[in-house]
């Protein structure tokens, strides 16, 4: 079946192990891909019902078949399950139980919704009676605001804790002389090393007083800064857990009596009530108790029955992936075996025939590999509408170029050979030479290029797909996750596997193209002269 150089480039190939199982490995891939309805389904593969047999992967069965209710819509056959109306029914279902098209039910995901503490850092509040000279008469809650390391709680000037803006005095001159005033807010920074923090001084409306003030009376608000502010603690805990996933130590550093308000506040969003917020005091801070459940809000992060999470539109990422995978592959496969066949074509004509043939050819190729593929590939969308077809033959109207040149080198070095030359003086026929002679020796192109094509079809389609230019929604595609990875960084499970699945795909081709080459190349050893 095979000359015996084929089979000594098939034995060297096998001996390269990184190339040999990565190929065994892509194979295993690509066979699993074709079959991904009888790995990742929602619907069983087979179920004994009430006597009778069904096979939802294969055939569709009405709601009403199981449940009697009238509706004649496809059955959800995990909110079934999760229902009790398959209790008595014998079910197989598939590795895993979902698919790349079926929404997650709020209900799937609760049991795994968090409960979600937080202390919010309030700002400190302090009261303040001082007269024309900024002496301060009367204070309260200047604790609060007073560093560790003040000797008196209360300063006798206000100078004394903050520097006093220039128009200060002007600000306040028509409240000393009695006349009404509107609400008014002077910002004061703190003096240098005082430890004081800034503050916001704020004074109410006044009405008038024809004999003046003696005293003015506000009240100062602490302003938060990178420095002053100590920050909010929050905590996530899991419905059984007694300690918080994150800042353990910060949640055991609170008080016994703050602990169980805040078991309290867990107990009641656990049971659906909504928990008052309150204040409380750690030291010189206050602090706003604010507890709640988490939403459950899409994307979200993997949990059991969808390992790989769920992106923005709730469905399950490992199943996109893998019928992602099964469509890019299936893609690359056809694209770059349509391409191969129509660059062998235009290369073998251009280098056999010569002459006109091979200079029209290659003005030809030049004016055509110019022309702007992505704009001819919106151009055809807007037109025809983006799909599976459309991609495949955009791309191979373009992709054959590349391997047209290699294979015009091929045929222009193999058409002057003796043994061509022999096969003319016998009278063959100019095509079975091509075909029958050339063709078969020119074959080391395209098979050493065959892998390396492969990735590169695989990634424009995901390249494609990230842009909008692609595979129409809701088709799964790793490139329509990257693209929501990006508005949605936080959930870090849409770039994680996602990119991990291209990367592994495109480094298993890469790897079984370096194989390839090697063993197709005559000269296995090289050196420097």
């Amino acid at each position: 079946m095979f000359s015996p150089i084929t089979k000594k480039r098939l034995l060297r190939f096998r001996r390269l192990r990184r190339a040999w199982w990565s190929f065994c490995l892509f194979v295993a891939l690509y066979i699993l891909t074709l079959g991904a309805e009888l790995v990742c389904n929602s619907r069983p593969l087979a179920m004994r019902f009430q006597g009778r047999w069904y096979f939802p992967a294969f055939r569709f069965y009405p709601e009403d078949a199981f449940t009697g209710n009238g509706l004649q819509t496809r059955a959800d056959y995990l909110t079934l399950e999760r229902q009790g109306a398959l209790a008595d029914a014998w079910v197989l279902w598939t590795p895993v139980r979902t698919d790349p098209y079926r929404i997650a039910s709020p209900e799937e995901l609760a049991p795994y919704l968090r409960e979600r503490v937080r202390l919010n850092l309030q700002p400190r509040v302090a009261g303040v009676t001082f007269g024309p000279d900024g002496a301060i008469q009367e204070s309260s809650g200047f604790g609060l605001l007073a560093p560790e390391t003040a000797e008196e709680e209360s300063p006798a000037n206000l100078s004394d804790c903050w520097v006093l803006p220039e128009d200060f005095d002007a600000q306040l001159a028509s409240r000393w002389s009695g006349a009404s005033a509107e609400s008014l807010s002077i910002h004061l920074r703190p003096q240098p090393k005082s430890g004081w923090p800034a503050v916001e001084l704020r004074f109410a409306a006044a009405s008038a007083r024809p004999g003046g003030r003696k005293t003015l009376r506000a009240r100062i608000f602490e302003e938060f800064t990178e420095k002053t502010h100590t920050g909010d603690l929050r905590w996530e805990f899991d419905r059984t857990a007694e300690l918080p996933r994150k800042n353990v130590s910060a949640f055991q550093e609170l008080p016994p009596e703050l602990c169980e308000k805040v078991a309290l506040a867990r107990e009641m969003v656990r049971g659906g009530e909504n928990f008052p917020s309150e204040e409380v005091q750690l030291g010189k801070c206050t602090y706003r108790l604010v507890a709640e459940m988490e939403a459950a809000r899409f994307p979200f992060r993997p949990v059991q029955g969808h390992w790989m999470g769920i992106d923005d539109a709730g469905r399950d990422v490992f199943a996109r992936i893998f019928y992602g995978l099964r469509i890019a592959l299936n893609f690359g496969m056809i694209l770059v075996i349509c391409s191969l066949a129509g660059g062998t074509l235009a290369g073998m004509l251009q280098g056999y025939l010569g002459g006109w043939t091979d200079i029209l050819g290659q003005r030809f190729i030049e004016i055509w590999s110019a022309l702007p593929f992505l704009y001819v590939m919106i151009l055809m969308g807007s037109i025809y509408g983006a799909g599976f077809l459309l991609l495949l033959v955009c791309y191979a109207l373009f992709n054959w170029i590349g391997i047209s040149y290699y294979m015009r080198a091929e045929t222009l070095r193999l058409r002057y050979l003796p043994y061509v030359e022999a096969a003319k003086c016998l009278g063959i026929s100019g095509w079975r030479i091509a075909f029958r002679h050339i063709l078969p020796n020119a074959l080391v192109p395209l098979i050493t290029f065959f892998p390396f094509s492969l990735v590169g079809a695989i990634g424009s389609l995901a390249a494609l797909d990230y842009l909008g230019f692609g595979l129409p929604a809701p088709t799964p595609s790793l490139g329509e996750l990257l693209a929501q990875a990006q508005t949605q960084r936080w959930a870090w499970w849409l770039v994680l596997y996602p990119s991990l699945a291209l990367f592994i795909v495109m480094l298993l081709g890469v790897f079984i193209g370096e194989g390839v080459r090697n063993s197709f190349d005559p000269r296995r050893q090289q050196r420097l002269q």
